[in-house]
């Protein structure tokens, strides 16, 4: 069964207060979306992989990215959207004609350690059921606030917080954009599209450092990581 990484990596990065998008900065001498492709780049599991830009980014990410580190599997770089959800969606729209039952890892592109053991039990968890969400649970006590005022407390133990892969078979996650985007719907991710139409996720377990790098303070870590 074929795997296909979709790496949404059109994001402005405003919080970052960088002159760059946050994708192109450096982590270990190396941008950090061309580290994320390299992770995808070196899997046995993964058959080809697409990136998702702002459009006018192409160029840069073909020549600095994909030539520069001479990634063979990226079989194209994909204009995105207006939001994350579109950029996604576009990147499906780009693969159109794949098997309904190839699997589609969808990864955040600053979002460059996550482990092979992951993307393994993502693939393999996509395979068999209606989804896979990587997430780990909450450390935090997390409130619910209106207007400045705790208005819950949900039970600790029943708050994940996601991450990527997110991980599905084709025909699924293909149909739930496509619905999503007929019904003018915007998730907060892609899991939440599937969840909509009534199906079933399934939890898999992820790494407290599989961190998205969106603040400088993200940036620290990360090298921190490296030299770990």
């Amino acid at each position: 069964m074929k795997v296909i990484a979709l790496i949404p990596a059109a994001g402005m990065g405003k919080r970052m207060q960088a002159g760059i998008n946050k994708q192109y900065l450096q982590v270990g001498g190396m941008p950090i979306v061309g580290r994320t492709i390299s992770l995808f780049e070196e899997s046995s599991l993964v058959d080809d992989i697409y990136v998702i830009t702002p459009e006018q980014e192409i160029p840069y990410c073909q020549v600095e990215i994909v030539e520069r580190y001479g990634f063979t599997k990226v079989r194209g770089i994909v204009p995105g959207g207006a939001e994350r959800q579109h950029s996604v969606r576009n990147g499906l729209r780009a693969i159109d004609g794949t098997d309904e039952e190839t699997v589609i890892l969808i990864h955040d592109g600053v979002r460059p350690f996550v482990t092979r053991h992951i993307l393994e039990h993502a693939v393999a968890t996509a395979r068999d059921h209606d989804g896979a969400l990587v997430a780990v649970p909450a450390k935090d006590t997390v409130k619910v606030v209106h207007d400045g005022v705790v208005v819950d407390t949900p039970p600790r133990e029943s708050i994940w917080l996601a991450q990527t892969p997110q991980a599905f078979r084709y025909g699924i996650i293909r149909a739930a954009h496509e619905i999503a985007d007929a019904e003018g719907f915007v998730g907060t991710d892609d899991a939440s599209l599937v969840e909509r139409m009534g199906r079933e996720i399934r939890i898999v377990l992820g790494d407290y450092r599989n961190i998205k790098i969106t603040t400088p303070e993200d940036l620290l870590l990360a090298e921190a990581f490296l030299k770990n």
